[in-house]
């Protein structure tokens, strides 16, 4: 069996990217990481919401949504900020490989928050 450089950590952080440069992989993962850690708690009301509105009778379930959209879109702007205060670190090609990258991830690791990145 051959060991193959990678797939270790790949495995580890659930980041299989398999063609694909893997230049930002390990920066993007920690960013998420970071995110996740810091925000536990939007994740949560996230959850939350969304759980609210599923439950919500028909004369609250708009409001319901309207509160989980809103956190949805807090989640959204941090991970923006995030992608483009490090992308603004780069070389115009390598900054939009990242993004590509970190939005393919977020929308695979923080599903919730990736539609709109």
């Amino acid at each position: 069996m051959k060991d193959v450089p990678g797939t270790d950590e790949q495995r580890q952080s659930g980041t299989s990217l398999g063609v694909v440069s893997q230049r930002f992989a390990d920066v993007i993962d920690r960013q998420l990481d970071l995110f996740l850690g810091e925000h536990a708690g939007l994740i949560h009301d996230t959850e939350a919401a969304l759980r609210a509105y599923n439950d919500a009778s028909r004369e609250e379930a708009e409001e319901r949504y309207g509160d989980f959209l809103d956190l949805v879109e807090t989640g959204t702007d941090e991970l923006t900020a995030m992608r483009d205060a490090y992308a603004q670190t780069l070389d115009e090609d390598s900054a939009e490989e990242y993004r590509a990258l970190f939005n393919r991830l977020v929308r695979k690791r923080l599903p919730r928050f990736g539609l709109e990145v």
